[in-house]
């Protein structure tokens, strides 16, 4: 590659980004869409290996597809909207509960802090105020909204885009594919298909595989925890398999959570072992089941660099970036692996004092 032809490499790139940049706020309905037809491309290719033809299979697996967030909409949304009610009620008793039996243990058995004390009024007016302060934040949110034509107008647009965009894109997904292709110079095309097929195995079993795990692992935890008679139940189980994507932050904050809940509950420590046992239950499964055989261990992209490339996407270019960093990491885990491979097999790794 010429100098010149590395700089209008670069400024390729670099103009892509700056307008990545500028139209990103019209960009979320195209890359939800993209997304979710890249998630269930291999649904659709499975079944036109049956004989189907790609518009019918692409029907069923959106027909599918809608249903399955229609019932999550009609059913989960308003369970979950309920429970944070009753967690909102109940919070003067978790505050009482801190005062009066967890510190004063924390202090007698652990801390030695015998004369501290926690001024519970104004922990509970400061959470008040703060829920206050987001209520009416979000109030007028939704006001403004209200309020403003334009606004609207694009919120539907978008809520309509998506769907539209998910069909086509899935649809007409190997067609893309292999017209991106063809436009590949002939002499990369073969390092670039391979780059292509790498990335796609890292990102495509990362995302459906770790999907699959926090779906089961928040219904494991939400029946568990609703057979014991907890009453925050679905949504500590929710919260939970959400959060299990980076390991052990699921398992850990869901047992607290839920043993903070039974303990002002039941008002007794006992309810704690089946606690214990629901997320026991949770994290066999997980090691011995769950990841095994939704995830394995190829997929290369540590929990670190997830979180890493969401923040960092989230502050570069917003709810746009968040969904572009699981994609670019999972791109920039296999360049650096190529990078770290034709290293090796060059003559600067066997290089040797003289040569």
């Amino acid at each position: 590659m010429t100098d010149s032809q590395r700089w209008f490499t670069l400024a390729v790139v670099a103009g892509a980004g700056v307008l990545l940049y500028l139209l990103a706020p019209i960009f979320t309905p195209f890359l939800v869409g993209a997304l979710l037809a890249y998630m269930f491309d291999p649904l659709v290719a499975r079944l036109v290996a049956r004989r189907l033809t790609r518009t019918l299979a692409t029907t069923i697996v959106f027909a599918l597809l809608m249903l399955l967030i229609i019932i999550l909409l009609l059913i989960l949304v308003p369970l979950i909207e309920r429970q944070i009610t009753v967690l909102i009620g109940k919070l003067p008793a978790y505050v009482a509960w801190v005062k009066n039996s967890a510190l004063p243990w924390l202090q007698a058995h652990h801390l030695g802090l015998e004369g501290a004390g926690l001024d519970t009024g104004s922990v509970y007016q400061a959470l008040a105020g703060q829920w206050q302060k987001a209520g009416g934040i979000m109030a007028s949110a939704l006001g403004s909204v209200s309020q403003s034509g334009m606004a609207l107008l694009g919120w539907l647009m978008n809520l309509l885009l998506i769907p539209l965009v998910t069909f086509y894109l899935l649809r007409d997904w190997d067609i893309l594919l292999e017209q991106i292709r063809n436009l590949l110079p002939r002499r990369l095309e073969p390092v670039v298909a391979r780059l292509a097929t790498e990335s796609d195995a890292v990102l495509g079993g990362f995302l459906r595989g770790q999907l699959l795990v926090m779906l089961a692992l928040a219904l494991i935890y939400s029946v568990g925890l609703w057979s014991i008679g907890l009453d925050l139940a679905l949504l500590i189980g929710v919260m939970a398999g959400v959060l299990s994507f980076v390991p052990y932050l699921g398992v850990i904050t869901g047992v607290i959570a839920a043993g903070i809940a039974a303990a002002v509950q039941y008002q007794d420590w006992v309810h704690l072992v089946p606690v214990l046992i629901v997320f026991g239950i949770g994290q066999v499964a997980e090691g011995f089941f769950l990841t095994p055989r939704l995830i394995g261990a190829r997929i290369g992209l540590h929990p670190i660099a997830v979180i890493f490339a969401i923040l960092a996407g989230g502050q570069l270019f917003g709810f746009t970036g968040v969904l572009l960093a699981l994609p670019s990491a999972a791109v920039l885990v296999v360049l650096l692996r190529y990078a770290h491979e034709r290293y090796v097999n060059s003559y600067l790794y066997d290089r040797t004092p003289g040569d």
